[in-house]
C-alpha cells in the first residue's frame, strides 16, 4: 500500500504539515536527512552526549517539546537518516539511507510536500577560508548538536537576525564574544518598525543577554579581513558609510580564534525546481493553500521564503490541512486555518521587512582582493572571475561558470553562487539542479526493481 503524502524535511514546517495531515486521516511519511526530527532550528544533541538541559540550547523549547510529543503519538511514519536526492513525478521520492548515504530507497506517494528549509549565505572577504572561520549557523549547529564551542574567543559578524542568537548562545556557553559586528545600522530597523513589531520582544531579550555578557555591539561595521597563517588569529573590522562603503581610517583589529559569519539565508529549492515548480525570486511560488504550480506538490517553510520558525509552523499547518482535503477529493475550507493564515500574513510581512533592513552592504565586493578564493570546490579566485567579465565578456552567472569552473564542484554553486554573482556584477539567478545532492554512480545505475521501497504502513 502506498503512502498518501510524503513530506520531505522534518523541521517546523514539515512536522506541522505532517501532524495536520495525519490528524485528518491522511497516511503520512516524513523523511529527513538528520538522525532525529527537529530541523536546524530544533536541532537536538545526540542522546549519547547526555545533555542534562537541552531546552536551554533552544528558543521556544516548549514548542518543540509539544511538537515532538505530538509526532511520537501520531500515526506519521518518520524516516530519519534518509537523504532525499530526487522526486519523480508520479510521485516517487528517492533517498539514500544511512549516514554513509549509499543505500538507495524509494517512497511512493500520491502527493509530496516539500519543506526542505534554507541555507546560509556567506559573502567572501580576504582570509575567509582560514580554519577558525565558520558560518554563523555552523557555530550554532556545533553548540546545539554536538555540545561543543568552535573556539575560546569569537567574533560574530555579517548581517541578519541569526547573528543575535548565535552571539548570545556562544556567550552563554562560556565563549568570550569580543564583538557582534552587524553591517546594518539601527536606522534601517526603525524604518521598518511597524512590520517588525512581532520581533521586538525576541530582539530585546537577545539585547539584554548581550549586555549581561558584556558583548560589544558594532553596528554599521563589517569584517574586511581575517588574519592568520594556518589558523585564525584575528580580524580587521571597519565602519561603513550610508552607501555601504568602508569608511577610511576606521579599521580596528580584534583578536579572536573564531569568526562566526553570515549574511542571511536562501531557500532550498532543488527538489521543487527538479519537479518543475515555479519560483518567485529565489523562493518556491505557492498559492494561499501552499500549493505549488505542479499538481500534487505543496511547499512550506523557508523553501517558500525565509521567515523563521513561527512562519514555517503556520505555513506547514495550512499545507498539511490543504493536502489532506485535496487527497480526499474535497476542496478545503480556509476558515479551518484562519488563525494560521493571519499569522502567516503578519509574519510574512515581518520577514519582508527583515530582508529589506538586513541587506548586505551594497559595495561588499570592493573589499574582495583578486587572490581571494570565491569557489572553494574548484579554487576559483575573484581575480579569475573578474578576468572572465572584463577580458572575456562574461555577462551572466552561467557564462562565468563555463569560463572559470566556478560552481562546478561538489556543491554545484549552492554556496559560492552569491559570491560569484556579486563579484562579477551580474544577477544571481537560480541554477536548476537535476539532483538535490551528490549521488554515487552505482545508485544511478541500479534498476528500479533493485531499489528498496519504503514508506508503506
Amino acid at each position: 500500500m502506498r503512502t498518501d503524502l510524503a513530506v520531505v524535511g522534518a523541521g517546523p514546517a514539515g512536522i506541522a504539515a505532517a501532524l495536520a495531515a495525519a490528524a485528518r486521516g491522511t497516511r503520512v511519511t516524513l523523511l529527513d536527512a538528520a538522525p532525529a526530527p527537529g530541523g536546524q532550528f530544533h536541532r537536538q544533541p545526540a542522546p549519547g552526549l547526555g545533555a542534562r538541559r537541552p531546552r536551554t540550547l533552544h528558543h521556544h523549547g516548549r514548542t518543540w517539546e509539544r511538537m515532538r510529543d505530538a509526532l511520537a503519538a501520531s500515526d506519521v511514519r518518520v524516516l530519519t537518516d534518509h537523504h532525499v536526492w530526487f522526486v519523480e513525478r508520479g510521485f516517487t521520492v528517492h533517498a539514500l539511507r544511512g549516514p554513509d548515504q549509499r543505500e538507495p530507497v524509494a517512497v511512493r506517494a500520491r502527493a509530496v510536500l516539500i519543506a526542505t528549509g534554507g541555507y546560509e549565505k556567506v559573502l567572501p572577504f580576504p582570509g575567509w577560508t582560514l580554519p577558525g572561520v565558520v558560518t554563523a549557523g555552523g557555530a550554532q549547529a556545533l553548540l546545539k548538536g554536538a555540545l561543543v564551542v568552535p573556539g575560546r574567543r569569537a567574533v560574530v559578524a555579517g548581517t541578519g537576525p541569526l547573528l543575535l542568537p548565535v552571539a548570545t548562545g556562544l556567550a552563554a556557553a562560556g565563549v568570550e564574544v569580543a564583538a557582534l559586528v552587524e553591517s546594518t545600522g539601527a536606522e534601517a530597523l526603525v524604518r521598518h518598525g511597524r512590520a517588525l513589531a512581532a520581533k521586538v520582544p525576541e530582539g530585546a531579550g537577545h539585547a539584554a543577554r548581550l549586555l549581561r555578557h558584556r558583548v560589544r555591539l558594532l553596528t554599521r561595521h563589517t569584517v574586511v579581513r581575517a588574519h592568520g597563517d594556518t589558523a585564525l588569529t584575528g580580524v580587521t573590522v571597519a565602519a561603513l558609510d550610508t552607501a555601504g562603503r568602508v569608511r577610511p581610517g576606521t579599521a580596528r583589529h580584534l583578536d579572536c580564534d573564531t569568526l562566526a559569519v553570515g549574511h542571511g539565508m536562501l531557500p532550498h529549492t532543488d527538489l521543487a525546481e527538479a519537479l518543475g515548480c515555479g519560483l518567485d525570486g529565489p523562493a518556491v511560488r505557492v498559492d494561499d493553500e501552499q500549493r505549488t504550480d505542479v499538481p500534487g506538490v505543496w511547499a512550506a517553510g523557508e523553501t517558500t521564503g525565509v521567515g523563521g520558525a513561527a512562519l514555517a509552523l503556520a505555513e506547514g499547518h495550512i499545507a498539511g490541512r490543504s493536502a489532506a482535503a485535496r487527497l480526499k477529493g474535497t476542496a478545503p475550507d480556509p476558515r479551518g486555518w484562519s488563525a494560521a493564515a493571519r499569522a502567516r500574513r503578519r509574519l510574512r510581512a515581518c520577514a519582508t521587512a527583515l530582508d529589506a533592513a538586513y541587506a548586505p552592504p551594497a559595495h561588499w565586493a570592493d573589499q574582495v582582493t583578486d587572490d581571494t578564493v570565491l569557489c572553494r570546490c574548484e579554487e576559483v579566485t575573484a581575480g579569475a572571475v573578474r578576468a572572465a567579465v572584463t577580458g572575456l565578456g562574461a555577462g551572466d552567472l552561467r557564462t562565468v561558470k563555463l569560463l572559470t569552473r566556478a560552481g562546478m564542484g561538489w556543491c554545484q554553486g549552492r554556496m559560492c553562487a552569491p559570491a560569484v554573482a556579486g563579484t562579477a556584477g551580474c544577477e544571481l539567478v537560480p541554477g536548476r539542479m537535476p539532483l538535490a545532492r551528490p549521488v554515487p554512480l552505482g545508485v544511478l545505475a541500479r534498476h528500479p526493481d533493485d531499489v528498496t521501497e519504503e514508506g508503506t504502513p
